[in-house]
């Protein structure tokens, strides 16, 4: 049966900092102490307190070790920017015309990818988006909880308000989109896992998926998408790329990145209990921590105007800058900008490559790394001239007897 958010709290700015300050000391997040509130007035049949017209302590003392976070915060539980998000879709407008959106790795009102599409539903012309949690997620529920026992919901929304949804104070209006009748919020039966039946019935409704899944499942996670032969486009790690179940998509240009993230690292939000013991992490204005991540693109199935971009070429080929590889029948490349202009035969670059590569320009071959050998079938191992090196350690690329980095083999296409 579709239920409805208990309620929406409009605080402050500047008391939930202070609070939030507090809390952070505890151990516990906004919502939890609200919902102890709350319970406490429950249990009393009246304020847990009494209410007078005096100055209270800054920072009052709190022992009570029940008020502990319950849950174990998973350590790729990442909450991607607004802006990112916006970035990226952005470019994809005439493709998300007309489609309907499964946003499936995501809680819906924590996620930047619901509220984009929310914000911009009639702008970009959708038939429909759809968001599901995950049970186990420290953060799903928080916000705007749902009566019952699981935690795990869906959001789907066919329709948005006139008006606008977006209050003064950042929140949305979620009862006005929920009392639409096209609109519902309902229980999940199961976990909200992305991999189970119930999801992948919805993942197969859906027309392109948008989400930021676990980066620590990236692999299965574009893998089921493979499967159900979906249109999609994700947040993942670069070095996701030279994985065997994605760079075989490279290869045969069924994925590709997106184009608005092509350098640096990326900011995001984390659960409240996440440890921020690394350089960049913090607390914003507003309360959330983040983290910043190094190598982060959009992997995407969707055609993009920069991947039919040429690399400009400038560089000739000298046998001194460009050695041979004693295991490949290749010659290194250090640096993708390096590529020759005059050279035809197969080159090693950079993985980084794959951020300027068109396949207008170039054919990716193979992957030289320590699986080349497992991964790679006799055929293209013949095609590149592969002999096997007692240093290479299953196919990593071998000059002046050392191990080099490992490479995308390509060759250039006939003009």
């Amino acid at each position: 049966m579709s239920t409805k958010p208990t309620t929406t709290i409009r605080i402050d700015p500047e008391v939930k900092k202070c609070a939030n300050e507090v809390f952070k000391e505890i151990g516990i997040g906004m919502s939890a102490a609200i919902n102890t509130f709350l319970k406490a007035v429950i249990r009393e049949g009246t304020m847990p307190f009494d209410i007078k017209i005096e100055h209270q302590k800054q920072h009052p003392e709190f022992g009570n070790a029940t008020l502990n976070r319950a849950f174990i915060v998973k350590k790729d539980e990442f909450y991607t920017q607004y802006e990112d998000v916006a970035r990226e879709m952005i470019k994809h407008r005439d493709q998300l015309k007309g489609k309907s959106i499964l946003c499936n790795c995501d809680d819906p009102f924590e996620s930047a990818f619901f509220r984009f599409f929310v914000l911009n539903f009639d702008e970009l012309g959708l038939a429909g988006l759809t968001s599901t949690c995950y049970a186990e997620s420290s953060i799903a529920g928080k916000e705007y909880p749902l009566e019952g026992a699981t935690r795990a919901y869906k959001a789907v929304v066919t329709e948005v308000p006139d008006e606008a949804l977006e209050r003064p104070d950042g929140s949305l209006d979620l009862e006005s989109l929920f009392a639409m009748s096209g609109n519902s919020l309902a229980h999940l039966s199961g976990d909200g896992d992305f991999r189970s039946n119930e999801c992948e019935a919805l993942l197969e409704e859906a027309d392109i998926v948008a989400t930021n899944p676990p980066f620590s499942l990236f692999r299965e996670y574009i893998s089921m998408l493979e499967r159900h032969e979906k249109d999609f486009i994700i947040l993942g790690n670069m070095n996701a790329a030279t994985c065997k179940e994605v760079f075989p998509l490279f290869r045969d240009n069924k994925v590709w990145y997106g184009e608005s993230i092509r350098s640096g690292d990326r900011k995001f939000y984390v659960p409240d209990s996440y440890p921020l013991n690394a350089s960049g992490c913090g607390v914003d204005e507003k309360g959330r921590r983040f983290i910043r991540v190094k190598g982060v693109r959009w992997f995407t199935n969707l055609d993009t105007n920069k991947r039919h971009e040429f690399i400009t070429l400038t560089r000739s080929f000298t046998l001194n800058e460009y050695p041979r590889y004693e295991n490949y029948d290749a010659i290194n490349v250090g640096r993708t900008q390096n590529i020759p202009v005059n050279y035809g035969g197969v080159m090693g670059v950079p993985i980084t490559f794959l951020d300027k590569y068109s396949p207008e320009q170039f054919e990716i071959v193979m992957l030289a790394n320590g699986n080349a050998r497992s991964n790679v079938s006799s055929e293209t191992l013949d095609q590149v001239g592969y002999r096997q090196h007692s240093e290479d350690k299953g196919g990593v690329g071998i000059i002046n007897g050392q191990r080099v980095y490992a490479r995308i083999l390509i060759r250039r296409k006939s003009s």
